[in-house]
């Protein structure tokens, strides 16, 4: 396959896929090694960096995904188009403290946080973010949470190992932001399967 076909192959998947594709999926479906296809997404991403462009591929959750840059959010937020409703500081608050305790129980949340969160954990549930994920071995066997995929594409974060380091007392976890300043992205291979063109 020519690094022309496939440039433009791999660009169209990771801008129609409605969630964040992997190398290997998209190495699977043209028939490439998915090292090559990491190598076509950093071109691509030097060439929007470069050019200034408006979107940028980014790999988040396991797999890359366009989005638009930070520093066009005041504008896009004034188009009259349906946006994911924002989450609230209590929400925020409980989803964080399962992202760093995890796997936590329903109560385990409420003595830290100090009230009930039955209803916060449903919404939690109802975005996909948390999911309960066994129980703990514990009188009652209650329900134990932590976060999922979704969490992950929804923060910024290409794994939980790309959270941010805590700061002081854990308790204190709503003041600090879960979106990582910098989207990582995997180690790219020096080999090809593909005709890749000359760098003058």
């Amino acid at each position: 396959m020519e690094y022309r076909e496939a440039r433009a192959a791999i660009e169209a998947m990771v801008f129609a896929s409605p969630h964040p594709v992997s190398a290997r999926e998209m190495g699977e479906i043209l028939g490439v090694d998915p090292r090559t296809v990491d190598a076509v997404i950093d071109d691509l991403r030097r060439e929007y960096g470069r050019e200034g462009r408006g979107m940028q591929i980014v790999f988040v959750a396991g797999g890359y995904q366009m989005a638009t840059r930070p520093e066009h959010a005041d504008y896009i937020a004034r188009l009259s188009v349906g946006t994911r409703q924002a989450l609230s500081r209590a929400a925020l608050e409980t989803v964080a403290m399962i992202a760093y305790r995890q796997p936590v129980t329903r109560a385990e949340l409420e003595m830290i946080r100090g009230v009930r969160v039955d209803g916060v954990l449903g919404t939690l549930m109802e975005r996909g973010l948390v999911r309960p994920v066994g129980r703990k071995k514990a009188p009652g066997r209650p329900v134990l949470y932590g976060t999922t995929p979704e969490f992950l594409r929804w923060f910024g974060l290409s794994s939980l190992d790309d959270l941010p380091p805590i700061e002081g007392d854990e308790a204190t976890l709503p003041g600090f932001g879960l979106r990582s300043s910098a989207v990582p992205r995997p180690a790219s291979s020096r080999r090809r399967d593909i005709t890749m063109p000359a760098r003058g």
